[in-house]
């Protein structure tokens, strides 16, 4: 870790949470103690890191692992794996206006989608739209599958356009009906002026480096960027140093530019199986980014995209 404690951070993709209060594929998630979630199906896996809260996780939590990690600032993002947290997020973003910007996030689906919006965007001045669409903890795990380039999500963007907002869009895995990088590169042509952040790196796999070069080249576009949020995760069942994810980050390097990059961590839940130092180490240690690239991989892209 010797190399980013010279190097300001923000991460690009962090979570509060009120409550465990998700729905996904299996049904509703809700909180079984001591960190743990369980589905409408009974299964039960841990969701939260020991010392980080037992069902709830504060931005006091938050700050604490940023402090000790020299984290600057982080984006608050939310989807329907913990459930939304946007009065939460609110309030995280009021208390410390200085360490967090946060994202405001629905269901497109509600009927009353567009009192929903007037009260994130209007009243709560959210900034930022987060959009999880996979099929796994997103739109497409309760509803048919939507083309993420279609009527429904056009008017969306629209919206984002209209009211200047950022776009932050996680849609799941490859090989899935949510995963749809061509339409999500057709609307960002559609959308010049519209700022669109793909997380996760688009989630490539272990075996994925081949499919991510090609599909990294369709989104090479000047006003999309990546989160590399649970790049490290994905490549299950590597550990630390994660060889694969730092292939995955030398691809994405050579084929969208080290400034279409943004760290993120994904915590709370990547902190169940690593360290935050190891999820900063494996990207400044890779030897993949000159200090340069680094400075912008680590903060200045974030800070750019996000902030200003």
């Amino acid at each position: 870790m010797k190399t980013s404690k010279n190097i300001k951070i923000i991460d690009a993709h962090a979570h509060v949470v009120q409550c465990i209060a998700g729905f996904t594929s299996r049904g509703e998630l809700r909180a079984a103690g001591g960190g743990n979630a369980v589905y409408a199906d009974g299964s039960t896996f841990k969701m939260i890191p020991d010392g980080m809260g037992d069902a709830q996780v504060t931005p006091e939590h938050l700050l604490k692992v940023m402090n000790d990690n020299n984290v600057e600032k982080a984006v608050l993002l939310q989807g329907q794996f913990f459930g939304f947290q946007n009065e939460y997020t609110a309030q995280a973003v009021k208390k410390y206006p200085d360490r967090f910007i946060g994202a405001g996030a629905y269901d497109p689906f509600c009927v009353n989608a567009e009192a929903v919006k007037k009260h994130l965007f209007k009243e709560l001045n959210f900034k930022i739209v987060k959009f999880e669409t996979s099929n796994g903890s997103g739109l497409m795990a309760y509803h048919p599958p939507i083309d993420l380039n279609g009527e429904i999500m056009r008017k969306e963007y629209e919206y984002a356009c209209d009211n200047g907002l950022t776009v932050t869009i996680d849609i799941g895995r490859p090989r899935n009906c949510c995963w749809q990088p061509e339409a999500v590169a057709k609307a960002a042509k559609d959308f010049p002026q519209l700022k669109f952040v793909i997380c996760h790196l688009l989630a490539p796999q272990v075996n994925d480096n081949e499919l991510l070069k090609q599909t990294l080249g369709k989104l090479a576009l000047p006003n999309v960027w990546f989160d590399l949020a649970a790049l490290a995760a994905n490549q299950k069942p590597e550990i630390y140093p994660y060889p694969t994810a730092v292939k995955h980050l030398q691809t994405a390097k050579e084929v969208v530019g080290a400034d279409r990059l943004m760290f993120g961590s994904d915590m709370p839940s990547t902190l169940c199986r690593d360290t935050y130092a190891h999820l900063l180490s494996y990207i400044t240690d890779s030897g993949v980014f000159t200090e340069s690239e680094l400075k912008k991989v680590m903060y200045s892209t974030a800070n750019a995209v996000y902030f200003k």
